[in-house]
């Protein structure tokens, strides 16, 4: 599929341990996918009547993991030249280290290959600290009819239903405000200090995770994000016309919400993966972007720029890819870089916003420690390890193949993936606020170039839990192929 500047795009999802094939997306910025739903639909806004079939509970996705995905560009330069430090040139974004590793292995393609290479956020372990804007944009979701209008509900007897008429005692809008869950991740250990055994000084979660890998380190390096919240944005969802309309209530949904007990909007929400890439990123890859979306409008603002790693925060909202037999739930984050142009302003660079789409993560999935910032921390330590999901010249972050504990059969650099959905894959941390954190533990580099014993912190495949990997994957073909 083609996006109207002809860049596109893949990604993959893996839910449970199925793992679905690569899609080919685009943005439109990032994805683009003609997805099916066996999603219910909206009731008419016109009247009140049944339960409407869009609302879900936490027992609709208990049997659910949670899982983290990345978004990729297609190539935008490839070469030997790039594949040398101090990182990758001629491009205008954050700064960033290379180097190389060799290990037999298999190319995407099932190709033999022995050298590989990685890019990593931040200056080489030979300098000192590197401190980076760190902007996190707050996303409210306002949900709507599928004609545009605001979305009022109220509870009977437990059961949601539309309000014609908003005026009705007890009709509340379905809007879900991104900005009481600002605070707390602010204060949690992936924007503040904790203390670490990699690290001499308190320092924050991804840091320590990157300071493990590398022992040769001075002291005094880092790699530090310098959080500021931005201005706070909005996502529009329509719900689909067609929305319930099938047999079964089928029909095609774009959002299904889950209320508070109060019957306010909103204990969580799950999105059309599709519906929600379209709502993110802008439509065009020409700077200024396009600023009628939250990425756009923060490019095209300032709020965020090419040297900074963005986060947009939204309140608890899951993708669901809507497959033939059902909806594949729940994706909680991605990392990518939306791609926008050179122009005069920048030397005619190709500009990489480097960011993340993260969520506060609520006590609803199968796994009882996918938690708070769970998928936060795993998305900026990715980040850190892949700052530009192996798209950029399609050479950097390219891994052997391998097949993590949990199933996952990947070919890239991706240190959370390894690790989600494991017993033990949080580390809790209480931080001064009182609030006990659950960031998940990461891989470390060392596991992905097959290294043995590793040179890593403690010999340790994994970081902060160093117990959490005590083994490498067995050697793999193209795709863990027999």
């Amino acid at each position: 599929m083609e996006k109207k500047n002809g860049v596109s795009s893949f990604c993959r999802y893996a839910v449970g341990v199925v793992a679905f094939p690569y899609y080919r997306i685009l943005p439109n910025k990032l994805f683009r996918m003609s997805l099916l739903v066996c999603l219910v639909a909206l009731a008419s806004a016109a009247s009140m009547r049944a339960q409407d079939p869009d609302q879900v509970t936490a027992a609709d996705v208990a049997s659910k993991h949670l899982k983290f995905t990345r978004v990729s560009l297609a190539t935008v330069k490839k070469g030997a030249a790039s594949t040398t430090l101090p990182g990758i040139s001629g491009i205008d974004s954050v700064p960033n280290f290379s180097g190389s590793y060799s290990t037999p292995g298999f190319d995407p393609n099932g190709n033999p290959q022995s050298t590989w290479f990685f890019n990593t956020l931040g200056n080489p372990p030979s300098t000192g600290t590197t401190t980076l804007g760190g902007p996190i944009v707050p996303v409210s979701i306002d949900l709507r009819n599928a004609d545009g209008t605001p979305r009022y509900v109220k509870v009977v007897n437990g059961k949601a239903m539309t309000c014609g008429n908003a005026s009705v005692a007890g009709c509340q809008r379905l809007f879900f405000d991104a900005t009481p869950f600002i605070e707390p991740i602010l204060e949690s250990p992936v924007f503040s200090n904790f203390n670490y055994t990699s690290s001499r000084v308190p320092t924050q979660f991804a840091d320590a995770v990157q300071r493990a890998e590398y022992q040769e380190a001075k002291a005094t390096w880092h790699t530090l994000l310098a959080p500021s919240v931005k201005t706070t944005r909005t996502m529009v969802i329509n719900q689909d016309p067609t929305c319930g309309t099938a047999t079964g209530n089928g029909g095609s949904c774009n959002y299904q919400f889950a209320l508070n007990a109060d019957g306010s909007c909103c204990f969580f929400v799950l999105l059309n993966v599709t519906t929600f890439e379209n709502e993110l990123f802008p439509s065009t890859s020409t700077f200024p972007p396009d600023s009628s979306t939250p990425v756009g409008a923060a490019e095209a603002s300032g709020d965020i720029t090419t040297k900074d790693v963005s986060t947009f925060f939204f309140p608890p909202a899951y993708l669901f890819i809507p497959t033939a037999k059902g909806s594949a739930c729940c994706i909680g984050g991605f990392h990518t870089f939306d791609f926008e142009g050179g122009d005069a302003n920048n030397g005619n660079l190709p500009r990489a916003f480097v960011l993340n789409y993260s969520t506060w993560d609520q006590p609803i999935f199968v796994d009882p420690t996918t938690l708070d910032v769970t998928g936060l921390s795993h998305e900026i330590s990715e980040t850190y390890n892949d700052p530009f999901v192996t798209a950029l010249d399609g050479v950097h972050d390219v891994t052997p193949w391998w097949k993590a504990p949990n199933g996952n059969c990947q070919d890239n650099l991706e240190v959370g993936d390894v690790i989600e959905g494991i017993p033990n894959q949080a580390f809790p941390i209480t931080m001064p606020n009182g609030f006990t954190y659950h960031p998940q533990n990461e891989a470390l580099l060392q596991w992905f170039e097959f290294q043995s014993p590793s040179t890593a912190l403690n010999g340790a495949y994994s970081y902060p839990d160093v117990t959490t990997l005590t083994a490498l994957s067995a050697p793999q073909k193209a795709n863990c192929a027999p």
